[in-house]
């Protein structure tokens, strides 16, 4: 209670001495007591605790330039101007670990009686050296040997790093996942019709074009629609045979081929039904448009004579085109069958259309050194027209899930591929992969890790020159003891 009254009553005096000296200072006046009042209040507090610079303690590390420069000596020099390095102990080397981990901080608790608890098994090289000790001691540079514990034996391809190592480095680990990997192909292309979707229409006979429907090149058509009236003497002759024999056959008479020759000749079926009918042969004939389309060709006029074979118009279907792609023989072993594609008109931005692989020609074009790539593509809304240009993309790659990791992950040495498996606990392993297919940031893994492995993806390449450095390390003798030249600045 005392003590609290004390504090109480020094606060009390070190505020009035404040206002007090802040009055005389201001008015210039003298307070004879003041410093007699500070000292009862200090001799009355409690003591504070006294500080002062802490004493370096372990081996010395290194030695450091005097002015802080970044120059640095194994043993003791001087600069040019004849001033000594500085000596750095272990204790006042930076270090990013965590107090804990530090020997000068150990402190009583539950981790140092569980440190206590575990088996000391000998004491390693701390640069890797194939050389142990039951006791502690130091390397020919002055390096303390590192403590080995049970469930800690070495292990030639695990890496060990400390926690402030990992942090400086920037050491970031991501689980190996499964997933589909697809990687875009992106060529030229341009549109072409259907080949399944073009007709011809064309006289089995000598003809005489008698009128022609109002129909140009461009124009739609739909099936059955008027095209041409014409008139053939053969055609004629034919019907004139049928109607004979359709009226023979009601006495009795089998009928004969006037009906096939007809059909032969390419007179539609509903004008064969309308002669049978009314037996009477038309002295023109109708040709309508076989399927649904544009007219991409016109070649008759009234009053012209076409002779048997000669095209009278050109359709198309439209509603499904083509999309023919140029891709590098390098990329065909990607594409399959029913690959999803995106097809972009050079000539309409901003306008995507969606479409399947339907084939893929089994011709290279010696020149190019490219296979045409068959798109097929919705056009019911007549936006692609034949022979514009287009950017296409395919994907490419597994249709299924395979494991993958990050394109990061991977070093390719050019003589094999490796990633860095994270086992926690700041150990790390080198391991060999077989790499698959690569696509949107990553690659698939088809050996060498499974679902839910951790891999390096930043840093590793430190790490596996540090594995890289143990290994080579390994396999040298213990070097004998000699002092090692200086090293300069």
């Amino acid at each position: 209670m005392s003590r609290v009254l004390l504090t109480g009553l020094a606060l009390a005096a070190v505020t009035a001495a404040g206002a007090a000296g802040y009055v005389a200072g201001t008015r210039g006046l003298a307070l004879p007591g003041l410093d007699r009042l500070h000292q009862i209040v200090m001799a009355r507090s409690p003591a504070a605790p006294k500080t002062g610079p802490t004493t370096a303690a372990g081996p010395i590390a290194y030695w450091r330039h005097p002015d802080g420069a970044p120059v640095y000596a194994r043993e003791p020099r001087r600069t040019e101007d004849g001033r000594d390095f500085v000596a750095v102990r272990a204790s006042e080397e930076i270090s990013f670990d965590p107090p804990a981990a530090r020997p000068a901080q150990t402190t009583a608790g539950p981790a140092a009686a569980a440190e206590a608890e575990r088996k000391l098994l000998y004491y390693r090289n701390p640069m890797g050296l194939p050389d142990t000790s039951p006791v502690p001691k130091k390397d020919w540079m002055g390096m303390d040997y590192l403590p080995v514990y049970a469930g800690e034996e070495a292990d030639d391809k695990v890496i060990k790093l400390s926690p402030g190592r990992i942090q400086r480095s920037g050491v970031r680990s991501q689980a190996v996942v499964r997933q589909a990997i697809s990687r875009p192909i992106r060529v030229p292309g341009t549109v072409q019709l259907d080949e399944r979707r073009i007709s011809v229409v064309a006289t089995r006979s000598d003809s005489f074009i008698q009128e022609v429907a109002p129909i140009t090149t461009g124009d739609r058509v739909a099936k059955g629609d008027r095209l041409v009236r014409i008139y053939s003497p053969e055609i004629t002759a034919a019907g004139a045979q049928f109607v004979s024999e359709l009226n023979a056959a009601g006495r009795g008479v089998p009928e004969g081929g006037a009906r096939q020759r007809l059909e032969n000749l390419g007179v539609q079926p509903e004008i064969v039904a309308e002669i049978e009918r009314t037996r009477k042969v038309p002295l023109t004939i109708v040709w309508s448009a076989p399927r649904d389309g544009i007219v991409l060709e016109r070649n008759v006029v009234d009053g012209m004579r076409m002779a048997s074979g000669d095209s009278l118009f050109r359709l198309a279907d439209v509603s499904m085109i083509w999309v023919l792609a140029d891709v590098p023989e390098g990329d065909l072993a990607a594409i399959r069958i029913g690959a999803p594609a995106i097809i972009r008109l050079r000539g309409r931005p901003g306008t995507e259309f969606a479409g399947k692989v339907g084939l893929i020609y089994p011709q290279v074009a010696e020149a190019t050194r490219t296979t045409k790539v068959r798109i097929e593509i919705d056009n019911r809304a007549g936006m692609l027209l034949p022979n514009m240009y287009a950017d296409v993309e395919i994907g490419s790659g597994e249709a299924g899930p395979v494991l993958a990791v990050p394109d990061s992950a991977v070093i390719d040495t050019g003589t094999r591929r490796v990633v860095i498996l994270d086992r926690g606990e700041g150990r790390f392993e080198p391991r060999e992969v077989r790499l698959g297919q690569r696509g949107d940031g990553m690659v698939a893994i088809s050996d060498g890790v499974s679902e839910g492995d951790r891999v390096v993806v930043s840093a590793n390449f430190l790490i596996d020159a540090e594995s890289n450095l143990k290994a080579a390390l390994s396999g040298l003798g213990a070097p004998a003891e000699q002092k090692p030249a200086e090293i300069k600045p």
